[in-house]
């Protein structure tokens, strides 16, 4: 078995398809063939079920699929930390929501340059599962997200919770029954909450699962929509956007997730929880 293998794994459950990942990895399919038929033979298994339509994972491929991952993260992250230039000598790796980089990513971002001139830093981001993945399967250090389910040797320091405030073009929107009102889900907890608030309003003409889409349609279009309030910070600071009086404001809770493994090699690490708790 080598990581070549495990990734040609990858591409073809990614894919879909042998062909596809041939496309993807620029190799031709007789190589992905022979590289899964290395595979499939050095574990004994039967990896993937191959048909005109594609192929879908066996239960040993289930099984072998996280591994995958995480091998696979393990070896990207190595190969980047022995590459490192002088001068440099660790990394540390956040991944971060792509709703939470406005404000308390970039605090996050800040804290972990500044003062450390000898350690790299790599930023990804992702949604909720995508950061919890990562983390579990080694290919971040420290996630910054919303709720969070932890799994193995990783620790949850609570952040401040996020505020999401009514913004409007107008400020004489009305805050209940607007025809322009555009709704964007934030998660079981906000529908739940804005439920109970708005009870006795219909549904919303335009919806969105993302805070950014949803601030530019509101922009573009006009209207009012509940926003993070760092999100929105620079369109209130200028007068194009505005808080509408009076309506009630939710909270988001925000976590920062560490690796035990890696956070406990940080000096720096639990002043700037501290200070972004603070």
């Amino acid at each position: 078995m080598n990581i070549i293998s495990l990734q040609t794994f990858l591409a073809i459950v990614e894919t879909g398809s042998l062909v596809r990942a041939s496309h993807k990895m620029n190799v031709t399919q007789s190589t992905v063939t022979a590289r899964l038929k290395t595979l499939e033979e050095g574990l004994g298994q039967q990896l993937l079920n191959r048909s005109k339509s594609g192929t879908t994972l066996t239960p040993a491929g289930t099984k072998l699929l996280r591994y995958a991952r995480t091998m696979v993260g393990l070896w990207r992250q190595a190969r980047f930390e022995t590459g490192l230039p002088a001068g440099l000598s660790s990394l540390c790796t956040f991944g971060c929501h792509t709703e939470l980089w406005e404000g308390t990513g970039k605090a996050v971002f800040d804290g972990m340059i500044d003062g450390n001139a000898d350690m790299a830093v790599s930023v990804h981001q992702g949604n909720g599962r995508d950061l919890e993945e990562w983390l579990d399967q080694g290919m971040v250090d420290v996630i910054l997200t919303y709720d969070t389910r932890l799994r193995g040797p990783q620790t949850a320091h609570a952040l401040p919770a996020e505020e999401l405030v009514l913004c409007s073009d107008a400020p004489d929107t009305p805050t209940k029954n607007s025809d322009t009102y555009i709704f964007i889900d934030y998660g079981a907890d906000y529908r739940r909450q804005h439920d109970e608030t708005y009870h006795d309003a219909g549904i919303a003409r335009v919806n969105f699962d993302t805070a950014r889409w949803g601030l530019e349609f509101l922009l573009d279009h006009g209207g009012s929509a509940y926003l993070p309030r760092a999100l929105a910070a620079g369109h209130l600071a200028s007068g194009r956007l505005h808080i509408l009086d009076g309506a009630p404001k939710f909270q988001r809770k925000r976590n920062l997730v560490a690796n035990d493994s890696a956070s406990r090699n940080w000096a720096w690490f639990m002043p700037l929880v501290a200070k972004l708790q603070g």
